[in-house]
């Protein structure tokens, strides 16, 4: 037995709460479908995506999945996986994948909350920025590998590529 077994964990609030009024502060467009789910959109660099937090209140961990329009055929599928794997090994925290379901392809992460930890605004703040920023660099990666027939490591060497100032 371990001691978060022998008692069940107090909150001030429902760690959402924080979640919805940083959206609320932001001006973001969200909807709470439940007590333990928020949706966010979020407008990034290249497109607008699907920020959707939810919490698990079984292991104590506020999840974020954050989704953008970039259904996967069949037929780049492989091409796809293989991309998200080289993403994922630069990745320090969170990661791709795709959702089986509908192959939309989104990054996840977890914050953990064990022990009745109570999210920062800060907190859930770098939580969003995160997903929103790693799709952000990203991206243009899937897309060059779904319109453009590059291949996942060329791909990924071109978005990688960064330059300093501006023309």
């Amino acid at each position: 037995m371990s001691i978060t077994d022998s008692h069940e964990t107090e909150r001030a609030e429902h760690p959402l709460d924080m979640v919805e009024r940083l959206a609320h502060l932001k001006d973001l467009t969200f909807e709470r479908s439940g007590d333990d789910e928020i949706a966010i959109s979020v407008q990034g660099r290249w497109t607008s995506y699907d920020v959707a937090f939810t919490w698990l209140d079984g292991i104590e961990a506020l999840h974020v999945a954050c989704a953008f329009d970039l259904k996967i055929p069949e037929r780049r599928r492989a091409e796809i996986a293989d991309l998200m794997t080289r993403i994922n090994e630069q990745l320090w925290i969170g990661h791709f994948d795709m959702w089986s379901e509908t192959d939309v392809v989104m990054f996840r992460h977890s914050l953990m909350l064990s022990g009745g930890a109570e999210p920062s605004g800060a907190q859930c703040e770098a939580l969003m920025n995160l997903a929103v920023d790693t799709c952000d660099r990203h991206y243009q990666a899937f897309q060059f590998v779904m319109w453009s027939g590059k291949s996942p490591v060329d791909a990924l060497a071109v978005t990688m590529f960064e330059t300093v100032g501006e023309a």
